[in-house]
């Protein structure tokens, strides 16, 4: 069965207050704003946008100017003090080196003081038991420790572990005495430098020819001091120093402390050899007691 045919209503106009003004006949059709307002803006070229954005970055530039970046003032500080952490550390570096410098070259000139302050005339002490080992020191003739009444360190003190100041005394008496030391002659490594003739340790002996055993190098102790003490006022002469120990010490049994001092004159051959020769009083007559180092 049809239906009837109805015609459908008009749809209501927009009236003046629902407009609120708009004067765009929209009224209330919310989806044709929709609509509108989903349109794409109109292309602009890309110059014009350009354009438009480097005006707006000078407006707000010449409107809010930029303020000073902390960075900036930091980065020159920071590098000055940089440098100058790094001088500080070179010059600290170089103090060092000077010092270090200054201390070896002071330790070179010590030593070579100490050997070179012989000179060509030395002091020789021969002193020890009768029966006991025979000392042999070597001093330093110095003007101004004598006058100042200080005693010079021996640069050479031997001791003669196999042979008695009673045989030596005996030797002199008879005649002549040649007294020589000798020293092997190791080589040496690439960089390495001899030792000075007067500091090697041991030392083969030989008196008159014959061979009497070893000599060794010794560190000037108390005993030996007080040796040295006692006859420093003795420029030339021999005799027999008195026992302080009253009898009671250890070495009675080896007789009296006996001892001789001279003037020696040094005559260096080379780096390897060296000669003293005991220089009379009187100046007449030949050395009665010579001594010889030599290293072979």
């Amino acid at each position: 069965m049809a239906r009837p045919f109805r015609p459908a209503s008009p749809l209501p106009l927009p009236s003046s207050s629902t407009t609120g003004g708009s004067g765009s006949g929209s009224g209330s059709f919310p989806w044709l704003l929709k609509k509108r307002s989903s349109k794409p803006a109109p292309n602009r070229s890309a110059q014009e946008a350009q354009a438009e954005a480097e005006d707006q970055e000078a407006a707000n530039a010449y409107r809010f100017p930029a303020a000073p970046s902390t960075n900036d003032e930091q980065q020159p500080s920071s590098s000055s003090s940089t440098a100058a952490a790094s001088r500080r550390k070179r010059a600290d570096a170089l103090a060092r080196l000077r010092s270090a410098f200054r201390a070896a070259l002071a330790h070179h000139r010590r030593r070579r003081r100490g050997h070179q302050q012989l000179g060509s005339s030395v002091t020789g002490t021969i002193f020890g038991r009768r029966r006991g080992r025979v000392h042999v020191a070597l001093q330093s003739t110095d003007p101004r420790a004598a006058a100042s009444g200080s005693s010079s360190s021996p640069v050479l003190l031997v001791e003669l572990a196999a042979y008695s100041t009673g045989a030596l005394v005996r030797e002199m008496s008879s005649g002549l005495v040649r007294l020589a030391l000798e020293c092997e002659k190791p080589p040496l490594s690439p960089g390495e430098k001899r030792r000075p003739l007067l500091e090697e340790p041991t030392w083969r002996a030989y008196c008159n020819g014959r061979k009497c055993g070893y000599a060794v190098r010794r560190e000037c102790g108390a005993d030996e001091w007080r040796v040295l003490a006692a006859v420093e006022p003795v420029s030339v002469g021999a005799g027999v120093l008195p026992d302080d120990n009253g009898g009671g010490g250890g070495n009675e049994g080896e007789g009296d402390l006996m001892y001789m001092r001279a003037r020696f004159e040094r005559v260096v051959g080379s780096r390897d050899s060296e000669a003293f020769y005991m220089m009379n009083p009187d100046g007449s007559g030949g050395p009665e007691l010579s001594i010889y180092l030599l290293r072979v």
